[in-house]
């Protein structure tokens, strides 16, 4: 029987290796860059957002199996969700990682739950939380 912290594993891998709306968008209606200086891990965000919806969001990439995978996730959450939608979610994502002392997944993550394990990791967090900061970014027009 395949453990918990297995399937984890095998989640992150999976999106890391076959990311999930991987590419660009030619008129975004929504775009930023983020790099993470400790590591070189960089995404590049597109999301074309309509009445208030985004309707698509892609990502380019390169970086540590973590970020791409975190990104690859992300952007599967995203799709029809409201902006305000996707600020909670930003949110919830961003205090889970960072309270090491929380032992349950917020619901609304889903499969994100596969990155638990990167929260016993500070280091590692920061490469989990890129492609969340750089949606923060790319949504408040920064």
């Amino acid at each position: 029987m395949v453990e918990e912290e297995d399937l984890y594993r095998e989640i992150i891998v999976d999106h890391s290796q076959s990311p999930r709306n991987q590419g660009t968008l030619e008129k975004p209606t929504h775009q930023h860059h983020g790099y993470n200086p400790l590591c070189g891990d960089e995404i590049e965000l597109y999301l074309e957002v309509g009445e208030d919806r985004i309707q698509q969001v892609l990502f380019q990439g390169s970086g540590c199996a973590i970020s791409q995978a975190s990104a690859s996730m992300l952007t599967q959450q995203l799709k029809g969700k409201t902006t305000a939608e996707a600020a909670v979610l930003i949110g919830t994502f961003k205090d889970w990682m960072k309270d090491r002392q929380a032992q349950e997944c917020p619901e609304s993550l889903g499969d994100i739950e596969a990155l638990s394990g990167v929260r016993s990791y500070p280091v590692r967090v920061k490469c989990a939380l890129l492609a969340w900061t750089t949606l923060e970014h790319a949504l408040s027009g920064d």
